[in-house]
């Protein structure tokens, strides 16, 4: 537990819990700011409280210990983590970064796993002109940005990765299932951009409410009527442990085959799921079995910190704290949130657990994606990567 105990000394005292917006004045680091000679100030925005708490953990984890792995430096600067609760709500977390940028006067923000909280944020980012290095969250609509770069993916890409290869193995029609947010509809858009032109036939595309859907009875009843080989479904958190479960017990698995964006069976959910999620299959940009010396270094450490394997959403973390690392070397001693936002465009290929990556024109990065299977292991059950599905970005 050492990389716990030793990162909590550097998390400011106090985490910001913000639960009302904050009109503040002033603001960040920018251009016309002074440089920065000491210490820097990182603001971390991730859940801390609500549905999303676990992956707001496993990014804090990741950062933590990426500054450990690093005598606690970015850049070769000292690091103070201002923690801010995001919550689960666009308000929550919009009042938090409003707070870690007008009032903490933060030099860069990393974190964000809500797309709506990305979407409320966007343009105080912009317009305070302070870098936001995001490690979850990446709508779509997201394109016109200078200061807001994600070192996760972009929402529809999941489902795009998969598209190809669905259409290809399916022999029959896909029915189509999300959760009814702007995550779900952009994973199905995803998927319909590669898998119509391959030839995929849809039986029908259909939206849960969302949040309040927990009995997906009645359209697992749809799907089995529809008489549909496959499923390609986009569900995360407690919904994805309540679909798979379902799903399995009303023995659709033995019709269709069950195919999603990897947060179906990512991290504690897989656990929550068991036997009920063998079989799934998924689309990543990360597993924690990648066979690169960086990934097989990450997993062995995140184990021993922690004890449990890194997800995909500490993997973007921990790239996220180097890519402030490399950019805050890059910046020198010129550094404000502007020489800093610049040196962070300037990068190249960037080393990591999940391969080597770099950032494209819209700031979002140019990766390789894998196709995943839940296999009984050990005596449990885990994400395996069975083959690359291709590179977007």
């Amino acid at each position: 537990m050492g990389a716990q105990i030793s990162s909590m000394r550097r998390i400011a005292a106090g985490a910001v819990a913000a639960t009302m917006l904050l009109a503040g004045c002033g603001g960040g680091l920018g251009s016309e700011a002074q440089t920065v000679e000491g210490p820097v100030k990182i603001g971390l925005l991730v859940p801390q409280s609500g549905v999303y708490k676990s992956l707001g953990d496993d990014m804090k984890n990741a950062w933590e210990l990426y500054l450990d792995q690093h005598d606690g430096q970015l850049g070769g600067r000292d690091v103070e983590t201002t923690l801010a609760d995001e919550g689960e709500e666009a308000s929550t977390g919009q009042a938090a970064a409003e707070r870690l940028v007008n009032r903490e006067n933060v030099l860069a923000v990393t974190g964000v796993v809500s797309s709506a909280t990305m979407n409320g944020v966007a343009d105080m980012f912009e317009s305070s002109q302070i870098p936001l290095v995001g490690s979850n969250a990446s709508p779509t609509t997201l394109t016109d940005v200078e200061y807001i770069w994600r070192t996760s993916y972009v929402n529809d890409e999941p489902g795009k990765a998969l598209g190809e290869y669905v259409a290809d193995k399916v022999d029959g029609s896909v029915y189509l299932l999300a959760a009814d947010y702007q995550a779900g509809i952009d994973e199905v858009e995803g998927f319909k951009e590669t898998f119509g032109p391959a030839g995929g036939e849809t039986a029908d595309e259909v939206y849960t409410p969302f949040p309040t859907t927990t009995n997906y009875q009645p359209f697992l009843a749809k799907i089995r009527q529809s008489d549909a080989k496959a499923a390609f479904t986009f569900y995360a958190g407690g919904a994805a442990v309540d679909f798979v479960k379902q799903f399995k017990a009303f023995g659709l698995d033995s019709q269709a085959d069950l195919y999603s964006a990897g947060f179906l069976t990512e991290g504690g959910v897989l656990d929550a799921q068991g036997a009920a999620a063998e079989g799934v299959l998924t689309s990543m940009n990360y597993n924690h079995d990648l066979d690169n010396e960086i990934n097989k270094e990450f997993v062995a450490a995140y184990e021993e910190a922690y004890d449990k394997k890194p997800t995909t959403y500490a993997m973007a973390s921990y790239d996220a704290a180097k890519v402030l690392d490399m950019a805050i070397a890059e910046a020198g001693d010129d550094l404000t949130s502007t020489t800093l936002n610049e040196a962070i465009g300037g990068l190249g290929d960037i080393e990591s657990p999940r391969g080597t990556w770099h950032f494209n024109d819209i700031g979002t990065p140019v990766q390789m994606w894998y196709l995943r299977e839940v296999q009984k292991v050990d005596g449990g059950y885990s994400n395996v990567v069975i083959d690359e599905l291709g590179t977007l970005g």
